[in-house]
């Protein structure tokens, strides 16, 4: 009897083990998988106003607000960035002589002990529109600093300001990640897109500081103050149908600084890595484009060698991150290519095993939302991502979550990285619903412009959807979709394995619950940079 009650408990214990058992990327190619979007939840929400306690300004004077951390090449060193002073809206705005704040950062290994001081410099910039009746804008003071110096793997507290007018922050802290290893990483990274300022993302944030990362890589569109004429008001879920009379695409700048209130308790602690989208364009007079994005958050561009701040590199203990422009010239005749191509050349698999790449605008995307959009920049800059066995890439711009199989040139590829879309932060223009696939939900060949570059809009060569726009079924790239909001969390475990798992904005208060989660594993020996077939 004792026999077969401990055989049963074995045949119980193994039941349990197989079930929890975390699927793996060798496990796949996987059978596409769709979760259709939950008719019980709201598809949207509107934004926050700007009264709203976590976006209105809290501090008074020359004191700083809207702290924010961002790496540099290098774990010895941490961009910090803030501002000070009021912005100004109106007909006639007049900006800020930024010389007349100093931007000091004290900083020490023992709380309240200051033991070096670092300088920087500071700027502002003015969003000016050439129609009667537009609403212009100045910013605050925006103030950069370069720390050096910092020991990794060590928590550092700092203070922020100008000590001359005792207008200094209070003490924050951080901690720097490990240097470049094969056995160091940062213990856990947050990957979010579209963020926007809704209740749907203060969901998505309150959930993601839940989790505790270490690092955020924010994938674009962050705070949709496009969605706004000049003057304010009501954001729009739709610009173009509330608004068809707008002489430009109009701004609501203010929005920009209840973003940075917003983020601010998570960001001045645990650095952003950011990279444009869409929704950062914001032209205005004189054909300037992405003053906010452009002057508001540090990227460590000129340290990976890029002459803009629209693409740039990092590394991050074992991984070395590409943040590329989907918004900038990427043909291969472009900076940004040679730039691309002079990074990848650099880096050595040795020190940093995983090679993680970023931008806005998906390449691989079955949902009708931004369909092929980005074919263009796919046909040009696939190639060289695959050569050098890129390991994952991260998207937003569609409003919902996809991960694929892995996949090269619309071909599952075992060598071909695994694209993620995450756009599905929360804001103001709704979760994404119909796929391509659906009936009646194929797109135009002449829908889905992108907002920069050339439409290069194709039907399938090969495969089940042979001489098609789209696929009558998810195609089999496409290994997993849900129309939800949420965000992600990726976890590096050693120089081969990393856990992906995606949290759904609907799970926060249910423990341990998710809505994808896999094991990302890497091939070196099968995948080498040398071998170019898969």
């Amino acid at each position: 009897m004792k026999k077969i009650c401990t055989t049963l408990w074995l045949q119980f214990f193994v039941v349990i083990i197989v079930a929890k058992r975390i699927p793996t990327t060798l496990d796949g190619p996987f059978k596409p998988l769709t979760h259709r979007f939950d008719p019980l939840l709201h598809k949207g929400s509107d934004d926050l106003p700007m009264d709203h306690p976590r976006l209105k300004r809290n501090v008074t004077s020359f004191f700083p607000e809207q702290i924010a951390l961002a790496l540099s090449t290098s774990s010895s060193s941490m961009w910090i960035s803030w501002i000070t002073g009021e912005a100004q809206i109106g007909l006639n705005v007049t900006p800020h002589d930024p010389k007349t704040v100093a931007s000091e950062v004290w900083y020490g290994k023992e709380s309240g002990k200051y033991t070096v001081k670092q300088n920087g410099a500071s700027v502002v910039y003015s969003q000016l529109y050439p129609f009667e009746g537009l609403w212009n804008y100045t910013s605050g003071i925006i103030h950069h600093v370069k720390i050096d110096g910092l020991e990794p793997e060590t928590k550092y507290y700092y203070k922020c300001g100008d000590s001359s007018l005792a207008a200094m922050s209070d003490e924050l802290e951080f901690e720097t990640f490990p240097l470049p290893a094969p056995n160091k990483y940062p213990r856990r990274i947050a990957v979010v897109g579209d963020l926007g300022l809704t209740s749907n993302t203060t969901t998505t944030i309150d959930h993601l500081i839940m989790n505790d990362p270490s690092m955020i890589l924010m994938v674009g569109d962050l705070t949709y103050a496009n969605q706004y004429l000049t003057t304010g008001g009501k954001g729009a879920s739709c610009y173009s149908c509330q608004f068809p009379d707008a002489p430009i695409r109009e701004t609501f700048q203010p929005r920009w600084d209840g973003w940075g209130r917003f983020m601010e308790p998570l960001i001045s602690r645990v650095p952003m890595m950011v990279i444009e989208g869409n929704h950062e364009i914001e032209p205005q007079a004189a054909g300037l484009t992405f003053q906010s994005y452009l002057t508001r958050y540090s990227v460590p561009s000129k340290e990976s060698g890029s002459n803009s701040n629209l693409y740039y590199s990092f590394n991050a203990g074992g991984i070395h991150f590409i943040m590329l422009g989907a918004y900038v010239d990427y043909n291969q005749t472009s900076a940004q290519y040679s730039w691309l191509q002079h990074d990848l050349e650099k880096v050595d698999r040795g020190v940093t095993p995983w090679l993680v790449a970023a931008w806005h605008s998906p390449w691989y995307n079955s949902y009708s939302s931004h369909y092929q959009e980005f074919e263009c920049m796919r046909q040009e800059m696939e190639e060289i991502l695959y050569t050098y066995r890129v390991d994952i890439v991260f998207s937003g711009h569609v409003h919902a979550y996809e991960r694929m199989n892995r996949v090269y040139n619309y071909t599952l590829d075992p060598c071909g990285p695994v694209y993620i879309t995450v756009g599905d932060g929360g804001n103001i223009e709704k979760v994404d619903a119909d796929h391509a696939d659906d009936p009646g939900k194929c797109p135009s060949p002449g829908d889905n412009i992108p907002e920069f570059g050339g439409v290069c809009h194709m039907n399938f060569s090969s495969g089940p959807a042979k001489g098609k726009f789209c696929w009558d079924r998810q195609p089999e790239w496409s290994a997993y979709r849900e129309s939800s909001f949420g965000h992600g969390i990726l976890e590096m475990v050693n120089s081969t394995h990393a856990l992906w798992t995606w949290h759904r904005n609907q799970d926060i208060y249910r423990e341990n619950s998710h809505g994808d989660q896999i094991y990302i594993i890497r091939q070196p020996q099968t995948c080498s940079v040398d071998s170019k077939t898969g």
